[in-house]
């Protein structure tokens, strides 16, 4: 079967097209500008573009299917002639829930959360050698490809991303999965340049939960007011099992899940993760792995990518990288490193990177979510504000919309780079919080300071 990818070089599509070829499909794609690690990834595997940019020479009849991605706009040539040729085109999660039509699908889906939550699960359920087919959207440890879809594999566990589908489709991706199981974190708006109030983006999570099978499950964060309500005015015949921060300890720096007069070592922090753990273990109790097991094999899972993950660490010095962007997650990103290392000082940095930060109407959600860093370095680059076609916003303005008295906002990567290698970190955590790559600063500079 011949499949081309047009957008391959998305964290999703590049490791779909991975798994595909590992499947034996042949498989070709394009992108306009595909980066690290996808570009190591698809070249590794021999399917790198020869060269960025699109091309409706590619997009012949032989083909069988089409797979677009959100990145790929209506105008975008190859999927011009795709359509005029009369290919068949998939959305990513159209095409993931034809391959998954005779699984037990299980999505994790929430506003926050969802990553780490997938990835929990399948780092448990490897520990334990139960067999599983998934799609995740972060790198995990000890998975070579983040996208598995097999013939044998009776579940599979799908991050549920709320965002749009692709250009010809504008559903949510996780209204498209059918779950037999799933699992909300929270709710906090977020993608705000597509859902302009909380009552619409609200609304997509309500028709998420009416997408469960009936006599499904929904595994659910009690603790989230939201989500609380939407649950209790739930009439499907679902069960619906709630869930919260288990018992802890926060020993010498270090977290401890409390559970049958038992301590188990945690190498992540933080109330988010506390609860993330949690919904794991529900979901691993309802796939077949007993709560002993679950505790054993979570005291080895070192994180996914980018979520709360350790660069540095020495007695005097730690560093962190994140990819909270919304205001809920910046907030209890920075609370969490607090509360871990209380007695050190704590300097955050966040990097306006998306449509909604990026909007003078949601920065005002951002107040006080930094109120516990000591110092905050605020970053964004008017050059790509310029390309996003987004008009200028004030320093001024970004700097009173988060409302943090010790606080500077810069507008260039590089001064950017600059000020935060010009910081001592004596006694200090440095946080580094963004959904982009702070214009390609280099962290392992950080390691030098």
């Amino acid at each position: 079967m011949r499949i081309h990818f047009i957008a391959i070089g998305g964290s999703a599509m590049h490791n779909l097209a991975i798994a595909l070829k590992l499947k034996g499909y042949d498989i070709t794609g394009s992108d306009d500008l595909i980066n690290d690690p996808s570009k190591s990834r698809l070249n590794n595997y021999g399917l790198l573009p020869e060269n960025e940019g699109w091309f409706s020479e590619k997009i012949t009849d032989d083909i069988d299917a089409i797979v677009l991605g959100m990145h790929a706009k209506d105008d975008n040539p190859e999927l011009l002639k795709s359509r005029k040729i009369g290919l068949q085109i998939y959305s990513y999660p159209e095409f993931i829930f034809n391959q998954s039509k005779d699984k037990i699908r299980i999505v994790i889906g929430g506003s926050h959360g969802k990553t780490s939550i997938t990835s929990l699960i399948l780092h448990v359920l490897k520990s334990q050698n139960i067999e599983t087919d998934y799609m995740v959207g972060a790198q995990l440890d000890g998975f070579e490809v983040m996208v598995q879809l097999s013939e044998s594999s009776r579940f599979i566990i799908l991050e549920g991303d709320e965002y749009l589908s692709s250009a010809l489709d504008p559903r949510p991706k996780f209204h498209l999965y059918k779950p037999h199981i799933a699992l909300l974190s929270g709710i906090s708006w977020d993608h705000i340049n597509v859902f302009k109030t909380f009552e619409d983006y609200i609304k997509q999570f309500k028709i998420f939960i009416d997408s469960i099978l009936d006599q499904g499950k929904l595994v659910y964060n009690n603790e989230d007011k939201e989500l609380n309500t939407l649950v209790e005015s739930n009439k499907n015949s679902i069960e619906c099992i709630p869930y919260s921060t288990p018992s802890h300890k926060i020993i010498d720096g270090v977290s401890f899940i409390d559970f049958n007069n038992s301590l188990y070592k945690l190498k992540i922090f933080g109330k988010h993760n506390l609860q993330n753990i949690a919904g794991a273990r529900h979901i691993c109790n309802l796939i077949g792995v007993k709560n002993e097991d679950f505790y054993n094999s979570l005291t080895s899972f070192n994180g996914a990518s980018n979520r709360l993950e350790l660069i540095y660490k020495t007695s005097n010095s730690v560093i962190y990288k994140d990819f909270a962007h919304s205001p809920s997650k910046v907030k209890a990103t920075t609370n969490a490193v607090k509360e871990q290392f209380q007695s050190k000082r704590l300097i955050a940095c966040f990097e306006l990177h998306t449509y909604s930060s990026l909007n003078p109407k949601f920065l005002k959600k951002y107040r006080n979510t930094l109120e516990d860093a000591d110092e905050c370095v605020i970053c964004y680059s008017e050059k790509n504000m310029r390309i996003k076609r987004l008009k200028p916003i004030d320093a001024k303005f970004i700097s009173e919309a988060f409302g943090h008295k010790n606080l500077i906002v810069v507008d260039d990567h590089k001064k950017f780079e600059d000020k935060v290698l010009s910081y001592d970190l004596s006694n200090t955590v440095l946080l580094m919080m963004s959904s982009g790559k702070f214009g390609g600063f280099d962290m392992e500079k950080l390691k030098n300071l």
